[in-house]
């Protein structure tokens, strides 16, 4: 059921609608009518009764348990998001903490990790980063032969990073195409990225300025091709704070809870949900069943992506959480904490 714009409820319907939803946030059990009564609500019990049973009609409430207080749902949630939700800004205190903890002295991952830390300090909820794809660039790939038909490629960086990789071939490998192959990559490749030795292998080819008979350039391609789709498919989550999943309320509901810490254990699938939000100019809200991943589990996604020094997406934030997380205070919080990681990325990648 599609929930009603936010323009067709009256005003004491909205009052009401957003007293509901602030007092499930800040509490997480049901909000009934005697609460409302005793929040300055100017309406008799009977009539905040009336106006509790439109909005469950509306599908913007529900009541959990018979004579029970009523709680948003889903669709309740998003009305209350995009039409009237006002965001707490962090304060200038906050922000400096923030950017403090980033412009710490060390490694990339460092600056990741707390990132994670600090989303999950804020929200209550876990706090993921999904990890930058930085090509590394190549200071020489040895082959090795293992088989008839199966080359060990070991790539070392520029950085002194050392990966190892299985090719595996169409055909045998005939002798001295191994070498060839190496004495190619290191004299031709070396300084670049993965998929720019690729671009520049096939520049040469066609054009024939390539000295490689055709099963070493078979092998090049190969091994050249397997890097760079591998480096594509790799995405690097960091997940902290799920400890913050098991909160008081979350007691009365551990199937939720189990089924929650189940879905971040698989980590391919939170990061095509992240994925989403790449293209987003701030955070992106998902909320319960929008998303299929935390259908189950009822669980929020807040997640922004986060710039390099020349304004390309190197990766995504986000927070992880219950549908009562505090949208008001997360979503300029996880939008904020993205600018201030690509701010310092940029200073540590240069």
């Amino acid at each position: 059921m599609a929930s009603p714009p936010i323009s067709e409820l009256t005003t004491r319907a909205r009052d009401i609608f957003r007293l509901v939803v602030e007092g499930y946030i800040a509490t997480g059990v049901p909000v009934g009518s005697r609460t409302l009564a005793g929040s300055g609500v100017n309406l008799s019990p009977a009539s905040i009764r009336s106006v509790l049973a439109e909005l469950e009609r509306l599908g913007l409430l529900a009541a959990p348990h018979t004579s029970a207080g009523r709680m948003p749902t889903e669709s309740g949630l998003r009305l209350f998001v995009d039409g009237m939700m006002q965001v707490a800004e962090p304060t200038r205190e906050e922000r400096a903490a923030i950017e403090r903890r980033l412009s710490e002295p060390g490694p990339v991952e460092a600056a990741l990790e707390a990132t994670s830390a600090i989303l999950s300090d804020i929200s209550a909820g876990a706090g993921v980063v999904m990890v930058p794809q930085r090509e590394v660039l190549l200071r020489q790939i040895s082959l090795v032969s293992i088989a008839d038909r199966r080359v060990l490629a070991v790539l070392v960086g520029v950085d002194g990073s050392v990966e190892n990789r299985i090719v595996e071939l169409s055909a045998t490998i005939p002798p001295g195409a191994l070498e060839e192959a190496s004495n190619y990559i290191s004299a031709h490749l070396a300084g670049r990225t993965l998929s720019e030795a690729a671009a520049a292998m096939r520049a040469d080819i066609a054009s024939g300025r390539s000295a490689l008979d055709a099963a070493s350039r078979d092998l090049v391609e190969r091994g050249l091709a397997m890097w760079t789709e591998d480096a594509a498919r790799r995405r690097v989550l960091i997940v902290r704070g799920q400890a913050n999943l098991l909160d008081e309320t979350a007691l009365s509901d551990l199937e939720r809870v189990r089924s929650l810490l189940d879905d971040l254990e698989n980590k391919q699938s939170v990061a095509d949900l992240l994925d989403l939000a790449r293209d987003a100019r701030s955070a992106r809200i998902f909320i319960g069943s929008e998303n299929r991943l935390f259908a189950l589990s009822g669980s929020s996604v807040i997640a922004s992506p986060y710039r390099d020094g020349e304004g390309r997406v190197v990766g995504v934030v986000g927070v992880i959480g219950p549908t009562r997380l505090n949208y008001a205070r997360v979503v300029p919080m996880v939008d904020f904490t993205a600018r201030s990681l690509g701010q310092s990325l940029s200073k540590l990648i240069g």
